[in-house]
């Protein structure tokens, strides 16, 4: 081994083998490591480094496959001849707009609404099935069912009407790669013209999916039993996008009444439809999870979508939605000589974990996670005197107000000791937001960092 090697430091905010990957990388394309010099062996690499033997391997394979290093018989790795790279001048920092604080590259302590705590991955019994599914099935190579395979469906449909009242044949499913797509999607099968109703607050990609495809976005705005039905009458609206059983972002729950009456206005005219967006319902920790308002619907005009993206993982990109009869008949006449976008042996996989019971044990092991996470977080922020918290029964964000600062001073002096939140106004539209109320989500922080996060709050907002 040349004693020249540049030995990595490791951290703990990447996989040790991606962490080694882009060290030696990095070495090869600045020339710290020259062409034709030969690397470490596994072995050797594993003692110098302190890592196992399956780390170096796949830093080593990744190396390979991407051309970074040559693979020789009985010699080992040599770094392969690249061409010098070009600098380029770098571009002019954007300004900043007035009474906005420029975000860091990274928080030390990154308080998002979309993170999820990848330690609980179920890496053993994913590379399993995936291997199962790979080994076992060549006829995944083929072209598959555009809605998605039809065991997937199958397994789909029984999942949903366990755990969430869904009332479904596995024909009617439709799978995609993310929620997002399907949206997009379900938006191609209704008329140009149609004007389409949106929480406000509420999720900011489904405003950005209306303004894509050039439709007419109506605001509505929620209270504390979800859309206000009063202005949904008067929208003129032919869709309303609803997430009823944990509002993002407020957090609230949408009451039966409520339900019947939304339900109600979708029926009342044709081809009026309510798209139910079922984001985090595995996560409730004061009560059971809510049936879904699909499961109310006897008109056949609510579509339910979901996503594997919190329950798992964000990598995980797997969702799917429920189509009524009329739609699904749209759907196929407009989308069937297509293909489904997510990898059949990925549907496999994810087949296999939820009927050997994986994804149920995978389910109540995150959720005991989050809730201890949760309650973790919010009682140490309540000791801020005067603090309020909000939406914390379920999910894996909340809310908190803290009336003495105003929003904009609550998002800079948590930027301030580098905790990154987001005010309540970055999801609101014309309605104005709660006073002095930030959103802080919790899963993708371990409990020392939402221990260390909450210190730092303190003192913020002392």
């Amino acid at each position: 081994m040349p004693d020249s090697f540049p030995l990595p430091v490791f951290t703990g905010d990447a996989p040790l083998y991606d962490q080694l990957y882009r060290h030696i990388a990095a070495a090869i394309q600045s020339g710290a490591l020259s062409p034709g010099s030969k690397l470490p062996s596994k072995r050797r690499l594993c003692a110098l480094a302190g890592v196992s033997m399956s780390t170096v391997e796949t830093a080593y394979s990744l190396l390979a496959a991407e051309g970074y290093v040559l693979a020789k018989p009985r010699s080992g790795y040599v770094c392969a001849h690249l061409l010098p790279s070009v600098s380029t001048p770098p571009a002019a920092a954007p300004e900043t707009a007035p009474g906005s604080i420029p975000a860091p590259a990274r928080w030390a302590f990154d308080c998002s609404t979309s993170g999820v705590d990848t330690s609980a991955f179920p890496f053993s019994s994913w590379a399993r099935i995936t291997k199962e599914a790979v080994y076992e099935n060549p006829g995944l190579l083929q072209r598959g069912h555009p809605q998605g395979d039809p065991p997937l469906r199958t397994a789909l449909a029984e999942l949903l009407a366990q755990y969430r009242g869904v009332r479904c044949a596995p024909e009617q499913v439709v799978v995609g790669a993310g929620a997002d797509y399907l949206l997009t999607l379900l938006l191609q099968l209704l008329p140009e013209q149609e004007t389409i109703a949106l929480e406000d607050p509420g999720y900011p990609a489904a405003y950005t999916a209306v303004s894509l495809h050039q439709r007419q976005a109506v605001p509505i705005p929620v209270d504390g039993a979800g859309m206000a039905p009063e202005a949904l009458e008067k929208s003129g609206a032919g869709l309303a996008y609803l997430t009823p059983s944990h509002q993002f972002p407020l957090g609230v729950t949408m009451p039966a009444g409520r339900r019947s009456r939304l339900l109600h206005w979708a029926a009342s005219a044709p081809d009026r439809w309510l798209i139910e967006d079922d984001y985090d319902s595995e996560f409730r920790y004061s009560s059971r999870p809510i049936p879904a308002l699909q499961g109310l619907d006897r008109a056949g005009r609510v579509v339910y979508m979901g996503t594997f993206s919190r329950s798992i993982a964000p990598a995980i990109r797997v969702a799917y939605m429920i189509l009524p009869p009329e739609l699904l008949e749209r759907y196929r006449r407009t989308f069937f000589h297509g293909a489904c976008t997510v990898s059949r042996f990925e549907q496999e996989s994810l087949r296999r974990f939820l009927v050997q019971g994986l994804y149920g044990r995978h389910l109540r092991r995150t959720g005991n996670l989050y809730r201890k996470k949760c309650a973790l977080f919010t009682e140490a922020l309540e000791e801020i005197p005067g603090v309020t918290i909000s939406g914390a029964d379920a999910g894996l964000h909340f809310l908190v107000t803290l009336p003495r600062f105003s929003e904009t001073e609550l998002v800079d002096r948590a930027a301030a000791k580098s905790v990154g939140i987001h005010p309540l106004s970055r999801y609101c539209h014309s309605v104005e937001p709660r006073p002095s109320t930030v959103v802080l989500g919790f899963a993708g922080l371990t409990e020392d960092e939402l221990s260390q996060a909450a210190v730092l709050l303190k003192e913020a907002w002392a």
